[in-house]
């Protein structure tokens, strides 16, 4: 067993994709329940809002155009700015609402999946009542995760808008304008991304040890050293098929390349919604399973009985893996 940990410092992108199907065709019931339970909704609550964002913006485009060419004085163009006001005002409840439960059912497929891969692995009896009775227990450590991750990423963000600012006011020739910002935007994406694989191994380690927050970041990226290439085409990978499901659901429902009517396109897009969530079920495993790859690069052995031992629930409480109970040593290759 102990060499089974050590070898996995050996799977490259192809490996930890073949580890985390095998890991899921081999418990199909319990991820099916989890993703059922948690991935689902999240999945409807994604497609749904972007079919719902794209309608309010029509909708505001469209009426927007019609009272540009409306006398302000007729009675039309009260009706098309109380309709204009209106749709905003949908818009950003059906923000607000959207991240709210995206975020909460995020946070709770990942505290279930990751928690249950750690009980398979440390060869624990695990079952679907079990995770949900632990999830909401995990779930408040990768919430103080995500907060110092989004504090991070706002100063990213803000940074590089403060750069493409400058860029705007300073330089004067098109051309070099154009080279300046393809260049910004190029470094903002591999920034961006660089910054998203840190986060999801974050995550875990928020689930797995007693790192969470600012030290979990820390740690994911200590982690992530010398498996960057790995890690981003495992990032890549997932990101190509998320991207791929919403391009066809923006094409095939929101915008209805093909006619169809309504039950149809209801019926196109609960479907596009199952697809999703086993990218999103895929996702959940592979990072999981990138962590513990990740792990036996850097030489640091998983004591599978601590594990396990911290994976009980105590009196109602979940109890975290001590990061000196996780580590037993270099290993020796």
């Amino acid at each position: 067993m102990e060499r089974e940990q050590e070898e996995m410092q050996f799977h490259g992108f192809t490996g930890i994709y073949k580890e985390s199907f095998k890991i899921v065709s081999s418990w199909k019931k319990l991820f099916a329940q989890i993703s059922l339970a948690l991935v689902l909704p999240l999945s409807f609550i994604f497609l749904a809002h972007s079919w719902i964002s794209q309608a309010l913006y029509f909708r505001i485009i469209g009426d927007s155009i019609n009272r540009a060419d409306t006398s302000p004085y007729d009675e039309a163009y009260a009706r098309l700015s109380r309709s204009i006001d209106s749709a905003w005002t949908l818009l950003v409840l059906s923000k607000l609402a959207y991240f709210t439960f995206v975020l909460l059912l995020s946070l709770l497929s990942t505290s279930a999946v990751v928690y249950t891969i750690a009980c398979i692995y440390t060869g624990k009896d695990v079952t679907f009542m079990k995770v949900m009775r632990v999830v909401p227990r995990v779930w408040k450590r990768l919430v103080v995760t995500f907060l110092w991750s989004f504090l991070v990423f706002f100063i990213y963000n803000l940074f590089f808008g403060g750069v493409a600012l400058a860029i705007a006011l300073f330089i004067g020739s098109f051309s070099s304008f154009i080279t300046a910002i393809v260049i910004l935007l190029i470094l903002y994406l591999v920034g961006f991304a660089y910054m998203a694989m840190i986060w999801q191994l974050a995550s875990v380690i928020s689930v797995l040890e007693d790192n969470y927050g600012r030290q979990a970041v820390v740690k994911s990226k200590a982690l992530i050293k010398g498996r960057v290439r790995v890690s981003v085409g495992c990032f890549a990978g997932l990101t190509g098929l998320f991207m791929a499901v919403q391009v066809a659901f923006e094409l095939l429902v929101v915008i209805s390349l093909v006619p169809v009517g309504l039950v149809s396109r209801i019926l196109i897009g609960s479907a596009f919604a199952v697809v999703l969530m086993g990218v999103v079920l895929l996702g959940l495993v592979v990072q999981t399973v990138l962590y513990l790859v990740c792990k036996s690069f850097h030489g640091e052995n998983i004591n599978k009985p601590a594990l396990a031992d911290h994976l009980e629930v105590y009196r109602g409480d979940y109890v975290p893996l001590m990061a000196q109970s996780i580590q037993l040593g270099e290993i020796s290759v």
